[in-house]
């Protein structure tokens, strides 16, 4: 009987260095061989599936059943007639997980196709799709704490959509990382309440996915 690999390390032929152990040895994930070299990058992929019910579970059952981490996801029909859903999902890992994420995907039956939408980008000499996510954040305050949140509000071109003498409601739309740090400058003013959307992605160019 052949003796199983021993955890440890081994070299490929042109000398990188490969990171095995039990645990990845016996997972059978994406993660079974990684190479020092490779530096983890956030991606967003794209995946266009039938809008039925239990194709959502299964996309998230990939990721979850492998160890993969979603960090923004979000999902409508955007084809009615053909009834397909747009699925757009933010996650992280070296190019050869991502590269495992997207084939595992294009497995699934439902789905009739993944892009990646930063590799893409890259390819039509973007360096990012566009992305633009919407937040609702709730605000309580008095005197020059509401003053404070509404001069806020106008820097980072946000909406009132709901106020009171004791909070305001304000729509936010923008990167990510414009969402974040306002949220973060409005906690010590009085936030209550924050829910995102998740990220909307789509390439530039006249084509689509």
């Amino acid at each position: 009987m052949p003796s199983m690999p021993r955890a440890g390390s081994s070299f490929n032929r042109t000398g990188e260095r490969n990171i095995m152990n039990a645990q990845n040895l016996a997972s059978g994930s994406a993660y079974f061989i990684a190479k020092e070299t490779e530096l983890p990058v956030t991606t967003v992929l794209s995946v266009l599936v039938d809008n039925e019910p239990g194709v959502l579970a299964r996309v998230i059952g990939l990721f979850s059943g492998r160890g993969y981490n979603i960090e923004s996801l979000t999902v409508s029909e955007t084809e009615h007639e053909q009834h397909l859903s747009r699925i757009t999902i933010v996650t992280r890992g070296t190019p050869h997980v991502l590269d495992q994420i997207r084939h595992q995907l294009e497995r699934i039956v439902p789905v009739h196709r993944v892009v990646d939408l930063s590799v893409r980008a890259g390819e039509l000499g973007n360096e990012k799709p566009i992305q633009r996510e919407l937040a609702l954040v709730k605000v309580a305050g008095f005197g020059d704490n509401r003053n404070e949140a509404l001069r806020l509000a106008e820097a980072f071109h946000a909406k009132v959509v709901d106020a009171t003498v004791e909070h305001f409601i304000f729509e936010i739309t923008g990167k990510g990382s414009k969402l974040d740090q306002f949220i973060a400058i409005m906690k010590p003013i009085g936030l209550v309440e924050i829910c995102r959307t998740g990220v909307a992605a789509m390439n530039r160019g006249a084509q689509g996915m």
